[in-house]
């Protein structure tokens, strides 16, 4: 970032905290974060409500993006519905809808303590006395996320659809599977055996869309304490149990393939956390459909961020990498069809 922008973004965060005067240290872009850019700001602020030292991230647009994610601005929305449900999110302060401070849209929120690396969180022995209470932790936070529900005035911006959220989801697979260049016979495969187990479940509320780890700061130095849920860039109005799928899938669980909810802890400990916040429970059993859907959604997303790289419009190591994930996808894809089929035979 040029000293020119730096000193713009500086008086412009004054104006929008209400400072007298504002300092940011030289800004450093922070690792992660393939879809959208974050910079580490250090603030130090004088006058106004957040006089002192200021932890801040500003989030902005990285060169080439995926269509299917949401603005700066909406993100912000999100951010700051969620802020206001009590789910644990970093704080937002400011936004740049237009793209005048940084001739691209931003906005900027608090800094949160932790980590969200996915093989830190999976893999660090330190946090195994703490994994029951972390994950009934995020069960707790994933039920605020849900308390949201169509007819929020600020989110009138997310399309309700007079189809259910599996059908949705599936046409619009279907469609994103259609828009790349090559075949994926495998994909499509998927697709039409979730066309025929899809629930006719009409349960809607907001939907995070990106509930996994990797997306959730957790603090090791305070007993695995749940600091931020991140990345609200995919949400929509979904079935919750979208949601649930998604942190259960074997892609997110970094190795540690017993621990079902994101490689961190067990399915039980989610859902009690979770029905102790909602009051109430979700159609748990439906959670196999939903871990394959999460597992084919996650397949394309791969395919689409690699496409990113190979179009030349973003020359990026982890979009190539993350492209190549795709085939480990349609593994799963293929294994779980089978592992439901024999769990299916076996009961009855």
């Amino acid at each position: 970032m040029e000293q020119a922008e730096i000193e713009v973004l500086e008086r412009w965060l004054e104006g929008e905290l209400g400072a007298d005067f504002l300092r940011l240290a030289p800004p450093a872009k922070m690792s992660g974060g393939a879809v959208q850019e974050n910079w580490r700001l250090d603030a130090e602020v004088t006058g106004g409500p957040h006089a002192g030292s200021l932890p801040l991230v500003l989030r902005t647009d990285a060169p080439s993006g995926v269509s299917i994610s949401h603005s700066r601005a909406h993100e912000f929305a999100l951010l700051k519905a969620a802020f206001a449900a009590g789910v644990t999110v970093p704080e937002p302060l400011a936004l740049d809808a237009d793209g005048k401070v940084l001739r691209k849209p931003a906005y900027v929120m608090r800094r949160a303590a932790g980590t969200a690396n996915p093989r830190t969180l999976a893999r660090d022995a330190d946090l195994d006395p703490h994994r029951p209470a972390i994950t009934e932790a995020l069960g707790r936070e994933l039920a605020r996320v849900h308390s949201i529900k169509p007819g929020h005035a600020d989110l009138d911006f997310l399309p309700l659809d007079e189809r259910s959220p599996a059908r949705r989801r599936i046409d619009e697979f279907a469609a994103q599977l259609d828009a790349l260049p090559d075949a994926h016979p495998v994909l499509e495969y998927g697709i039409r055996w979730l066309h025929h187990n899809a629930p006719d479940s009409q349960m809607t509320a907001l939907g995070h869309g990106d509930f996994r780890c990797g997306n959730l700061m957790i603090d090791p130095a305070d007993q695995g304490r749940v600091t931020a849920v991140l990345d609200w860039e995919f949400a929509s109005w979904s079935d919750p149990m979208e949601d649930v799928g998604w942190i259960c899938a074997r892609c997110w669980r970094f190795g540690a393939d017993d621990r079902q909810v994101g490689g961190i802890g067990n399915l039980e400990d989610f859902i009690r956390g979770y029905e102790a916040e909602a009051g109430h429970a979700l159609e748990w059993e439906s959670l196999p459909f939903w871990e394959m859907l999460a597992t084919i959604r996650w397949a394309i997303i791969a395919r689409h961020q690699g496409q990113r790289h190979l179009s030349g419009k973003e020359i990026s190591m982890e979009l190539a990498l993350t492209g190549r994930k795709a085939a480990e996808m349609e593994y799963d894809v293929l294994a779980q069809i089978r592992q439901i089929a024999d769990a299916k035979a076996e009961a009855s």
